[in-house]
């Protein structure tokens, strides 16, 4: 007896047997085909009341379809045809049959009846009409043997019938038959069911119960997967009762149909019930409640049963149980479990099956190397669609999307599920415009479009982030009828969301239907929210759902809240939020994991960052990459190199990502390592096989520029291997500033005029060296170009957590309810500081004003205003936290400074730049962050 498995979801008890009534039927029912006005075959009843003769063996021929050729000396006998000029396979079929003498016995007419095969229907009906015509010629057809002319002669035809797919005459036998029984219905349910005729099989099961015929094992397993087919449950529950009733679920084919039926629907304690109560199992059994804990993503239970499996005498492994155990690997990433059952499958010579040949190649997609997955494909001799299409995955989940392209081309047969695969690797690889040519070019080929498809396809708008394309996707999906699917809908949303159209997610969210699963739109809004800068409105959003019960709390959940935690700085929430990832059993997930180090690094406290990254059962690139970044935002460059050095003992592959990050961390180490950074940037192409880009060039270019060496930074600028973009002459024109270089200064600023803006950061960097040269004029018509493009700049806002609410502030903002007492106390604040030693600094207001009014301006700064109300609800001696969503512009850094001293408090800041922890009049960032150009710093609050 295997042991019982965990049941991780809610359990439905099967009814009482009573609850099962039959179905009374006055007429049988009509397979949907037919219309209305369509009635079945009018076939002549088979029924015979003729009293039973005496037993009368006969000889019985061998081959009972050799004996229809027709005898020359039959009287009814037409000429035939020779088969061999016969179009079709069976050439008896267009024969009148005549009385063969062979066919007048019984036991040869039911063999040739179930030598029948598809296509042979007009055969069949001959072969009918002529017995009919026997059975009413005494003196042509014995008497004797017209009383084994029962139900097994209607039976047989029956079965005929649904042999050569008329499932029409079969239902008008069974209406001619005087006393059907069990088999005779049996057989029909289980044609319906297995054509694709659910409701059909239903209604004569109900006919069937009508008659007050009792089910046997087969009838249960033909309804139940009739039931299976079309999700109803309602119905599988009385027949679950029924089979308890009748004994019939001690039957294993019932007990598995049982158990498929509740893993279609969706309910996995009833599968691990009726499992753990089976008295026998077979190979069916096992292989149903393994794909049944697959399916709803309980793969480390799955993996258990399999390993207690092993455990059984005498179970045979199938390909399909494989398939399964491979999958379950996949899903939990258990590489050396997942290597294991490949061995077995190589050692049993399983391998070579195409099925686990294609769950292989998606196995190592996931938990190996391209290299795993290009030797399957090329070992695999007979490939199918589905072994092309995994490949195609292969390659765009590894990155490489050229290599998919050509696979994809070079398939001899193509599918949706194909064209999909493709459009998400596209996506995956954030490739929007490839993925909008695919989707055109399906739609030209009319290619089959599923909601993976829109799901894919809505994606792809989100990441080109076009207003307007995503209004004509989403018109075309309303236009298909897919507006309905849940699955498309939360897409849309989340494409409005990246296109900015936060108006109508927050119309798709409102409108969701209640029927639907709610915890996934939550979570979506939730991450919309964050991703348009309204982090307030996701924790509140997140407390609802929690309070009001409609949120499930998974792993997206937890990791969308934690990461909306670590924007806001909201350090309280984010600890509540990884107790409850504790408490839920979430925090063994990678990506849980990850994002509760993210968070602690944005919240100011590396010790518990370095603590949650400890203690994580594994570690991925985007966890040392976190890790890294943590150390950045708190200008700790020397402990950034530290874990690189960490990550190359313990043969971590870097990315991308990791290199920019390294990189930038020679601009904040204690010593100048300049040639050590100059060595890994050259070597990142023919070490790591990884190409610098735009973004490793700009962050090189601003360590060169940051050590001094701002000739080798303006050439190795110059040299690109493509344009370089306006931040890689803002990094230099920052070093400019630093090292008091206005020659070259004035040079690289009029690089960034001359280039066309293409982002809103831009824009506003040409904006504001327009402004900040007096060429008013030109800064407003940059302005004007902005707007036109449709371009928008977030406003620029600071923000304190207090009470466990954010408070924000906006340049001159007196929205808040305390605003009297903040502006009261600023001004006190700032004549204090005035008598220390402060000097507004008016540089910074990038507006053709008066002194006196650019003073103004300064003065109502937003992080001036958070600083404000910190010190007036905080009590001494606690630092005053601040976050800003840009970076801090250099009069409010130098304020602070000063009101550092006067306030003898700690006042902690978190910009676009990172850290600053000000104290004593001094701070961490060394004040190199604010010895820059006004004009380079989105910062300007007034523009």
């Amino acid at each position: 007896m295997a042991p019982v498995i965990q049941n991780p979801s809610s359990s439905i008890s099967p009814p009482s047997s009573s609850h099962l009534q039959p179905r009374p039927r006055p007429q049988p029912p009509l397979p949907p085909s037919t219309s209305t006005t369509t009635q079945p075959p009018q076939l002549p009843s088979l029924a015979l009341s003729t009293p039973k003769p005496p037993h009368s063996p006969s000889p019985k021929p061998q081959n009972p379809k050799t004996l229809l050729t027709p005898d020359s000396n039959s009287l009814n006998a037409t000429t035939t045809t020779p088969a061999s000029s016969s179009p079709h396979p069976h050439p008896h079929r267009h024969h009148n049959l005549a009385l063969y003498p062979p066919l007048t016995h019984p036991d040869v007419l039911y063999d040739f009846l179930s030598s029948l095969e598809s296509g042979d229907d007009d055969l069949l009906k001959a072969v009918h009409a002529f017995v009919v015509k026997l059975l009413g010629n005494p003196s042509t057809f014995p008497w004797k043997y017209k009383a084994k002319m029962d139900a097994r002669f209607n039976i047989s035809l029956l079965l005929a019938y649904l042999k050569v797919g008329l499932p029409l005459h079969a239902l008008a036998v069974l209406t001619a038959m005087p006393l059907p029984n069990v088999v005779a219905f049996t057989a029909l349910i289980s044609s319906f069911a297995k054509s694709r005729r659910e409701s059909q099989a239903i209604e004569v099961f109900g006919w069937m119960r009508s008659q007050g015929i009792e089910p046997n094992p087969h009838t249960f397993v033909a309804i139940l997967t009739a039931c299976t087919r079309a999700f109803d449950l309602e119905l599988g529950l009385q027949l679950h009762a029924l089979a308890v009733k009748t004994g019939s679920l001690q039957c294993v084919l019932v007990a598995n149909a049982l158990m498929a039926l509740y893993g279609k629907c969706g309910f996995l304690g009833p599968v691990i019930q009726v499992f753990d109560e089976m008295p026998h199992r077979d190979t069916v059994s096992w292989n149903t409640v393994l794909s049944c804990l697959v399916r709803h993503s309980s793969c480390e239970n799955a993996l258990e049963l399999f390993r207690d499996l092993n455990q059984v005498d005498g179970f045979r492994r199938s390909q399909f149980t494989l398939s399964t155990v491979l999958t379950a690997c996949r899903g939990c990433n258990a590489v050396m479990q997942g290597r294991e059952v490949h061995a077995h499958a190589i050692r049993t010579g399983m391998e070579s099956g195409l099925s686990v040949k294609n769950t292989l190649i998606a196995f190592y997609t996931k938990c190996g190397s391209i290299e795993d997955v290009v030797a399957l494909f090329e070992r695999t001799a007979e490939k199918d669609v589905i072994t092309w299409t995994e490949m195609v995955t292969a390659y765009a989940e590894f990155g490489f999307l050229d290599l998919a392209v050509e696979i994809f081309e070079k398939m001899p047969q193509k599918n949706s599920v194909s064209y999909s695969a493709l459009l998400a690797g596209f996506c995956k690889n954030g490739e929007g415009s490839k993925a909008l040519d695919l989707f055109i070019d399906m739609l030209r080929e009319g290619v089959e479009l599923t909601d993976f498809t829109f799901t894919s396809i809505a994606k792809a708008c989100g990441l080109l982030m076009s207003s307007e394309t995503s209004r004509q996707i989403q018109g075309l999906i309303i236009k298909f009828g897919y507006g309905s699917s849940a699955c498309v809908q939360a897409a849309l949303l989340d494409m409005c969301a990246r296109c900015g159209r936060m108006n109508d997610a927050e119309k798709m969210f409102l409108g969701w239907p209640s029927h639907w699963d709610s915890s996934i739109i939550q979570t979506l809004m939730i991450c919309a929210y964050a991703k348009n800068g309204q982090p307030d409105e996701a924790i509140l959003l997140f407390h609802r759902g929690l309070s009001e019960g409609i949120m499930i709390v998974d792993e997206v959940a937890l990791t969308s809240v934690l990461g909306v935690c670590g924007t806001l700085g909201f350090s309280e929430m984010g600890k509540q939020i990884h107790c409850l990832g504790i408490k839920t059993g979430f925090l063994g997930d990678l990506g849980v994991g990850n994002s509760v180090t993210s968070m602690y690094c944005k919240c100011g406290s590396m010790e518990d960052a370095i603590n949650s990254f400890n203690i994580m059962p594994a570690h991925d690139i985007v966890s040392w990459n976190g890790l890294i970044h943590g150390h950045l935002l708190h200008r700790q460059g020397d402990e950034a190199l530290h874990l690189w050095s960490r990550m190359k003992m313990e043969g971590i592959k870097p990315d991308a990502i990791t290199f920019l990050f390294i990189i930038s961390a020679y601009m904040h180490t204690t010593l100048d390592l300049v040639h050590d950074c100059r060595s890994l940037f050259f070597s990142m192409g023919k070490t790591y096989g990884l190409e610098p880009s735009s973004e490793h060039y700009t962050a090189f270019a601003g360590v060169l520029g940051y050590w001094g060496l701002l000739e080798e930074a303006e050439e190795m600028i110059l040299n690109m291997p493509f344009e370089p973009e306006a931040s890689a002459w803002r990094a230099l024109l920052d070093s400019c500033r630093l090292h008091k270089n206005s020659s070259m200064g004035k040079r690289v600023a009029k690089y960034i005029l001359a280039m066309e803006p293409r982002d809103p950061s831009t824009y506003v960097l040409v904006t504001n060296l327009y402004s900040a040269s007096g060429w008013w004029h030109c800064a407003e018509t940059v302005r004007e170009n902005m707007k036109k493009s449709g371009l928008r700049k977030h406003p620029c806002r600071s923000w304190i957590i207090h009470d466990e609410k954010v408070h924000s502030f906006y340049v001159r903002d007196k929205s808040h309810s305390q605003a009297k007492d903040i502006y009261r106390g600023l001004d006190i604040l700032i004549l204090e500081c005035l008598k220390a030693g402060y000097e507004p600094d008016t540089s910074f207001v990038l507006h053709e004003v008066g002194e006196q009014q650019k003073k103004d301006f300064l003065f109502y700064h937003s992080a001036k205003l958070a600083a404000t109300y910190g010190l007036l609800v905080t009590r001494p001696g606690k630092p005053i936290q601040i976050v800003k969503n840009i970076v801090l512009c250099g009069d409010c850094h130098t304020f602070l400074k000063y009101v550092s001293v006067v306030t003898r408090r700690e006042i902690h800041v978190r910009d676009a730049s990172g850290f600053h922890f000000i104290s004593d009049g001094q701070c961490s960032c060394k004040d190199y962050w604010c010895k820059v150009y006004p004009a380079l710093l989105q910062r300007s609050e007034d523009t």
